[in-house]
Formats: C-alpha cells, structure tokens, sequence
C-alpha cells in the first residue's frame, strides 16, 4: 500500500485528491494545523472522512515537518496548502509568503535531510505569469507575478527547481491555472457569483456586486486537476507542467452563464464596484496545456458552462 501525505487536505484540491488516492488503494494522511480543530467538512461531502488520519503540521516550523514526515514515511507528498487567496494576499502578505514559500522550504528541506526517495508535488499557480497578453503562457513563458500570491508561489517555483537540479529530488511543480468546484469556499468570485445567482432567484437577494468583471481567466474543473498531479508524480523524471483547460474566458461571460442557469437577468442584476477592485490585477490569463497532454496524456475534460451548471447544483464529480 502507497501512502501519500497531502498538506491542505481540508481544501478543496486536498479533499479530491484524497477521493482520488483512496479510491488507487493508498493509505491518505492529511495535515492540517490542528488536526482537532481542523475543518473536515469537504471530506465528509465526498464521503471519506472516515478514511483520512489527520495529523497536525505548521509548514512553516521545520520541527513540526519534520516530524510528520518521518513518522508518516510517505511516498509522495502534495504539498497543497498555505494561503489561497489572490484578494487576501494583499491584506496579508507576510503570512502569505511564509505559509507558501516558507512552507515549501522547510519540506524540501526535510526530505533532502531524510535522504528518503520522496516524491513531492509542490502546487504552483498561473497567476505568477502576470498578464500574458494574447500569447499563450508555456512552460517556457518568463513570470511576472502581480500580486504577493504570485510572487510566493514563484519563489516556492524555483525553491522546488532548485532543490531539484541541486540534490536530484524528484520534486515538481503543477502551474495551476483557475479550477473550480462545489467545494471552493464562498470567498472565491466563482463562488460568489454561483451564491448570488441563486439567492437572486430565490428572492433573497437583489444585486449582485462585483469587481472588475473584463479580466479573462482559464477556468478548469477541480476533479480533473488532481488527477494531473498524480500523475505527474508517477512519471519516470521529475518535470514542471502547466494544468490548464486551454481555453480563456472573461469573468463578464462566467456571469452571464450563471445568470443563464439561474434564470437571472444580467444588465438588471449585475453590477461592478470600484470598491471590489484589487490594488494590482492581471487583464488576460492564457494558458497553453500541450506539455502534459503529450508527456503524460492529461486533458482537460469540463468547458466553462458544465462547470457552472455542476457548481449550481451542487453536483462534485
């Protein structure tokens, strides 16, 4: 039996990605910062609370790493935890930046130090592109991160390359672009929008309020992803991909699908608020996903529309 140890497990990536792994026959550990504490309600929507253990760990005290690691002994770690949010990283950018690169640090750490054949899946993000312009972002493609989310997740980038071609750890990175779900916490636009859409439709709410509603984003869905960062840690070499659908829309036509599904009149309902808008924002995200496809044969199955129609409804895979 493989055993996996998932930091973040509580989250959303973190909940699918143990439905995945169980459903594989592995034995699942997650962390969370106090595993008493921790909120397990995604793992209970899917049905596996039951078959996680839950242990406490800080990614940002090398002790606490330390510990679990050696005591869990995993074969694979996905190291999916740390801050998720681009808005929140501008209120908090010091917290930011130790839970994310500081994080990733300390387990590249511990594993070069353990000398234990530990492969790490480190979850990265497309935002640290900036704004691509029309020009497909790729493997290749110069960062230019625009938030402190961003720059964390670059900087926890080349810790994970580095720690690579320096020590020869099999340690990769998945760029995710957007991906979405019923589980995604209410913070997230996506989220909102699909909660005032239909609470417009329930009668319990009038506007719908949002920020810049003209930027363009990838936007994928959740159960596919995880699947990509498995397997990226079953292949022979170590290698970075981009996980992406490869296909970019505006915020402004993920409303008006939302709105469609709800029943929701758009030019009534929708307004855009100055007061929602970022300090800094990226315009155009595009994202070219054809390394994984070739290399590990991994496509993006959901368009934007199923993914809004599934959020609705509630509907997890």
């Amino acid at each position: 039996m493989k055993v996996a140890l998932i930091l973040g497990v509580t989250g959303q990536d973190g909940a699918y990605l143990a439905h995945l792994l169980l459903g594989k026959g592995y034995r699942v550990v997650g962390t969370s910062r106090d595993a008493q504490m921790a909120n397990t309600s995604r793992l209970e929507r899917l049905g596996i609370r039951q078959g996680v253990e839950i242990v406490s760990l800080a990614p940002n005290d090398f002790r606490s790493v330390l510990k679990v690691v050696s005591g869990v002994a995993p074969e694979e770690i996905y190291n999916l935890a740390g801050q998720t949010s681009v808005g929140l990283s501008f209120e908090q950018p010091v917290e930011c930046m130790e839970s994310i690169a500081g994080g990733t640090l300390n387990l590249l750490e511990v594993i070069r130090y353990l000398g234990a054949p530990v492969r790490l899946f480190n979850a990265g993000s497309s935002e640290c592109f900036g704004d691509t312009g029309r020009i497909p972002a790729n493997e290749d493609t110069p960062f230019h991160p625009r938030s402190p989310y961003a720059v964390a997740k670059a900087t926890a980038y080349w810790q994970v390359a580095n720690y690579r071609e320096a020590y020869g750890l099999f340690a990769c990175t998945g760029i995710l672009a957007n991906h979405e779900s019923p589980l995604r916490p209410s913070r997230f636009v996506t989220q909102k929008i699909i909660q005032g859409v239909q609470a417009i439709a329930e009668g319990n709410q009038d506007k719908l309020v949002l920020g810049n509603l003209d930027i363009w984003r990838d936007w994928g869905w959740a159960p596919d992803y995880v699947e990509a960062m498995h397997r990226m840690l079953q292949a022979e070499q170590p290698m970075d991909y981009l996980i992406a659908s490869g296909k970019t829309n505006s915020l402004r036509e993920l409303v008006a699908a939302a709105c469609r599904v709800a029943g929701v009149n758009t030019e009534e309902r929708v307004e855009a608020s100055n007061d929602l808008l970022r300090p800094a924002d990226l315009t155009y995200s595009e994202i070219d996903p054809s390394l994984i496809e070739q290399k590990l044969g991994w496509v993006s199955t959901h368009t934007l529309e199923e993914i809004i129609l599934k959020m609705y409804n509630g509907i997890l895979f």
